[in-house]
């Protein structure tokens, strides 16, 4: 570790060029190399994973393993601050923090490194790739990288919370995240004669307002949940009733029960509103992340390490926005932490940023947080 004398220079500087250097979902070819470069260089081992991007790295020794996870993915978004590192590749930038994640989980690796010999057991790092895809996570599931793995650690940067606060909670904190795509497939017919068809365009406008009852009378009211239709499309001409008409959107929940019921109810007025209108209804459904669901027994000790670190500790802030950190989560105990960047434009935004400030401090906590976990999973 003598080459990396000063760890949160080190880091910031690493931030920048990430956040200067964005790439898409799958497409973290020099964003891998530069990580890879920096455990290298710290004599941190690199797992051999069959991984085209994104990488696996081991610090410590011993059979139990704890993992910590950094997401490394860019957006489609083109940036607008007024940054001195802003994204230098047009059309896209890190709007959703990853590159502070990096950043963050490498500085926590480098410290880890220098305690290595403290370590009662291995510290597996992941630095997955297309979180925003997403699906990323399970890339490293089918690679092995979950394999033997205790507990997992993973953070977001937060726009919400100032910069020394952290988010946590135990349970739900982000949505299942589902996509349907409904063709609702009618006769065509000239708009004059509209007895000779069967026209799918008021059938996909009852659909739309019938939908939205699905969570106001289906879902207990103090339930977090909804159906967003954000995609119609139609015909081509002002003279002709189309063929068919097209609905898309998504579907939001905070538990598995009522993940199902919402897609049960959607589907079922599908069904039964394109049969009341004498159409046929094709369904596609597609399953995104489930739940981020945090373990009650490693929240408490996440907020307790906080403490320790005297930062701010807040209830997370709940989203039914997706994290593919839940796909680890099915699989072993794990934490997801929210950590305060400073307040500013909303994740996904072209003006949002992170403040600098908040670097140091998250790399420790999670070094700490890490560090601790070996003698905590002996309590469980």
């Amino acid at each position: 570790m003598a080459a990396i004398e000063n760890i949160e220079a080190y880091i910031a500087e690493e931030f920048q060029w990430f956040h200067r250097h964005p790439e898409l979902s799958y497409e973290e070819v020099e964003t891998t190399k530069r990580i890879r470069a920096s455990l290298e260089r710290a004599g941190i081992r690199i797992l051999d994973l069959p991984l085209k991007t994104g990488l696996v790295a081991e610090i410590g020794a011993g059979e139990t393993i704890v993992a910590m996870r950094s997401d490394i993915d860019a957006l489609p978004i083109e940036e607008q601050t007024d940054l001195p590192y802003r994204s230098e590749h047009a059309g896209r930038m890190h709007a959703c923090g990853h590159d502070f994640h990096i950043a963050a989980v490498l500085g926590a690796a480098l410290l880890l490194k220098q305690r290595e010999e403290e370590l009662a057991g291995r510290v597996r790092i992941f630095f997955q790739p297309a979180e925003e895809a997403p699906g990323g996570a399970k890339v490293l599931i089918e690679a092995g990288a979950l394999q033997d793995v205790t507990a997992i650690f993973g953070l977001h940067a937060s726009p919400l919370l100032e910069v020394g606060t952290v988010g946590i909670s135990a349970g739900a904190v982000m949505a299942a995240v589902d996509r349907f795509v409904f063709r609702f497939r009618g006769k065509g017919t000239h708009a004059a004669h509209p007895e000779a068809g069967v026209d799918p365009i008021p059938l996909a406008a009852a659909f739309v307002q019938s939908v939205q009852t699905v969570v106001a009378r289906n879902l207990n009211p103090f339930s977090a949940g909804l159906v967003s239709v954000t995609h119609i499309e139609a015909g081509n001409t002002w003279n002709v009733i189309p063929e068919e008409a097209l609905v898309e959107g998504t579907t939001r929940s905070m538990n598995a029960q009522e993940r199902a019921h919402i897609r049960a109810r959607v589907c079922a007025l599908a069904d039964q509103l394109a049969a009341a209108y004498g159409s046929k209804v094709e369904t596609d459904w597609y399953e995104g992340p489930p739940a981020t669901v945090n373990d009650d027994f490693w929240a408490v000790y996440a907020e307790e390490k906080a403490k320790e670190r005297n930062l701010n500790v807040v209830p997370a802030p709940k989203s039914l926005g997706g994290e593919d950190f839940a796909f680890y989560q099915e699989k072993v105990p794990g934490m997801f932490v929210l950590v305060g960047t400073g307040l500013s434009p909303a994740l996904h935004n072209p003006n949002f940023r992170v403040d600098l400030n908040a670097l140091a401090p998250t790399a420790h906590y999670l070094a700490e947080l890490v560090c601790g976990a070996f003698k905590k999973v002996k309590e469980r």
